[in-house]
């Protein structure tokens, strides 16, 4: 079962969609997440969020994902699920110009989430911050409108993208097959 961890994103039933072709799926606010959830979990989804993490207290959705320094189970950081991860490993994040079209992302660093993907491939934005790249952390795709479009921890399956996967028709789905059988590798 794929956990998914709603921070309130608008999008979390299309992300149901597409996991819905691959595995079964439980979501669960974040204010309702409890630790114990994770125990049923073979990979987890952090959704992305109508919050501004350099202008709004994230402190209640930091201490609801701790557990995220500990796991061994694959996650997907999406916008602010990646960003959230991002922060837990170090990351600080910046305001950039808003982005809610389409950019074309540039892998510069092989990675799994990617297999079956061209080496630019175009994603749907809709953000309008960034994080830095945690020193745990590869950076293995970037935009011309935020350098941190993709990144993955050096050791563990954890995996986050700024851009929604879940809105991207295809190459977004090819994504989540891509997770799913990450998920399914561990």
């Amino acid at each position: 079962m794929i956990l998914i961890i709603d921070f309130g994103s608008s999008k979390v039933p299309d992300i149901e969609n597409c996991i819905d072709e691959f595995d079964d799926f439980k979501t669960v606010h974040y204010l309702d997440f409890e630790e114990k959830l994770l125990d049923n979990a073979a990979g987890v989804i952090l959704s992305g969020a109508p919050v501004l993490i350099t202008e709004q207290d994230i402190a209640e959705q930091l201490e609801k994902t701790l557990w995220l320094k500990n796991t061994v189970l694959p996650v997907l950081g999406i916008c602010f699920g990646h960003q959230i991860m991002g922060i837990h490993f170090g990351a600080f994040g910046t305001r950039i110009r808003e982005d809610r079209d389409w950019q074309e992302i540039e892998v510069i660093k092989e990675s799994p989430l990617f297999d079956k993907l061209p080496t630019v491939f175009e994603m749907l934005e809709d953000h309008c911050e960034t994080i830095s790249i945690p020193t745990d952390f590869d950076l293995i795709a970037i935009s011309d409108v935020c350098i941190n479009e993709a990144m993955q921890h050096k050791t563990k399956p954890l995996f986050g993208v700024q851009f929604h996967p879940e809105t991207s028709g295809t190459f977004g789905r090819t994504v989540f097959e891509n997770f799913f059988k990450i998920v399914n590798t561990k």
